[in-house]
């Protein structure tokens, strides 16, 4: 039967009618929104001559050093468990070898993500243990041998993420992760078993050091969808993305293929340029309302850190946490409303109770940590951010834990069990599980209720 359409109706390429173009748009914009964000972030933190604060040159590591604090608003979710080690490689010319010494039994991961967000390997304490190990990430075009004893990790993309974390058991711990991070070691494949001092790089002054996320969101269509169509040339989709793709082309965007807005004719052009601000405000909410909801925490972990075809919720992982973790290594719990399904607000006080032994099931340790309305940390006069189980939490008589969660001082011994809360308005708490136990990553342990104390 003949595809009959009315009249006055509008077609793009291929017989696309408007409905399908928007629709075609929208879905496109966030298959693409990781892998432009990680390139944006990419060039952000490479743009420097040597390593710094989480920062350094393509292929060279950039430690953190020291805990952040509330003045901190260039990263939403940040955490005060973990000391970051970051390198962002480029695997096109050659492979790059990397070499983590002993960890001396402290826990510590180096996830690696190709330039979609998905994690491919993870070395650490979970995966390959304590112990040193050396490794050599090649592209997924190299084709040679490595050197006896060099593990080979091959990435998806030529270029890619490593946001590798170290346990920190606060300042007085910091010596000792510092002694970790400066033996994470790289060096070119072709220049392995020599001398490896690399020399300064070229900085571009006039490149944007604004957020990532601010960036992004401040590119237009056009630029935002050329710059995707130029990235999936040395980052080629993955092979699960055929129907996506085919989607795509039918609306005139195909990945490794120069794209320009403005020749495509209607309805497809005005498709492209609407969909950003429809598409952004998908995913900033999407990973708050997925997952299964136990006692009133949202576990944020199904798909985290590999997404398959779930591109919505990759994409909102982007947004809100780029570089997550696979729920193996870190399980993530929200919460953002109390026992009788009110939002958590900084003029109430709450009571979190743990039962005798009832505290989060890990191989590593847990923590809670307290934002405010806009996923930064809570500034309060102890600096305290978060609560964790390497903490010395009081005990209650029966061998219980209470944590108290409010903006004053609960006062005596409660002082010690206190996660101080925001000065006012809505806030929102994050249970991370570091290794967590087979219990919590199939669904079976239930964290318990936060209430109103009264």
């Amino acid at each position: 039967m003949p595809n009959v359409r009315s009249a006055g109706s509008s077609t793009g390429p291929r017989g696309l009618s408007e409905e399908e173009a928007r629709e075609i748009a929208i879905e496109a914009y966030i298959y693409a929104f990781p892998l432009v964000l990680m390139e944006i972030s990419r060039r952000t933190a490479t743009n420097i001559a040597a390593p710094g604060h989480r920062k350094a040159p393509v292929n060279r590591f950039g430690h953190m050093h020291h805990f952040p604090d509330a003045s901190v608003k260039d990263v939403l979710l940040l955490n005060v468990d973990t000391l970051f080690s970051v390198l962002w490689f480029d695997v096109s010319a050659e492979p790059l070898v990397i070499h983590k010494p002993d960890s001396g039994g402290r826990y510590h991961l180096l996830p690696i993500l190709d330039m979609w967000t998905d994690v491919f390997a993870s070395p650490g304490s979970r995966t390959t243990g304590d112990g040193a190990e050396t490794f050599a990430v090649v592209g997924p075009r190299w084709r040679g041998s490595l050197p006896q004893g060099v593990q080979c990790l091959t990435s998806p993309t030529e270029q890619g993420w490593i946001n590798g974390r170290t346990e920190a058991r606060g300042s007085s711990d910091y010596a000792a992760v510092h002694e970790f991070q400066n033996g994470l070691t790289t060096c070119p494949l072709s220049r392995f078993g020599e001398p490896c001092k690399m020399s300064p790089s070229q900085v571009d002054a006039h490149m944007p050091t604004s957020n990532p996320l601010q960036q992004l969101e401040a590119m237009d269509a056009a630029k935002f969808f050329a710059l995707f169509a130029e990235l999936s040339r040395p980052n080629p989709p993955h092979a699960q993305d055929q129907p996506i793709l085919a989607r795509m082309a039918r609306a005139g965007l195909e990945p490794g293929k120069a794209f320009v807005l403005s020749a495509l004719s209607s309805p497809a052009r005005e498709a492209f340029e609407a969909a950003p601000g429809v598409a952004l405000d998908e995913l900033k909410k999407e990973i708050f309302r997925s997952g299964s909801v136990v006692n009133g925490w949202r576990f944020i972990d199904q798909p985290m850190g590999t997404y398959g075809a779930d591109y919505l919720h990759r994409a909102s992982v982007a947004y809100n946490a780029l570089g997550a973790n696979v729920p193996e290594d870190t399980s993530y719990l929200l919460l953002t409303t109390d026992d009788e399904g009110q939002r958590l607000d900084a003029a109430s006080t709450y009571a979190i109770r743990f039962e005798k032994g009832q505290l989060p099931p890990v191989h590593a340790f847990w923590s809670l940590t307290v934002y405010d309305q806009h996923r930064y940390f809570a500034d309060n006069p102890i600096n305290r951010y978060a609560l964790s189980g390497r903490d010395d939490l009081m005990l209650n008589g029966d061998g219980s834990v209470d944590l108290w969660i409010q903006r004053n001082d609960p006062g005596e011994a409660k002082s010690v069990n206190w996660l101080p809360g925001p000065r006012e308005g809505p806030f929102s708490l994050i249970l991370r599980l570091y290794w967590p136990k087979p219990e919590v990553v199939n669904g079976v342990w239930q964290p318990p209720l936060i209430t109103v104390a009264r």
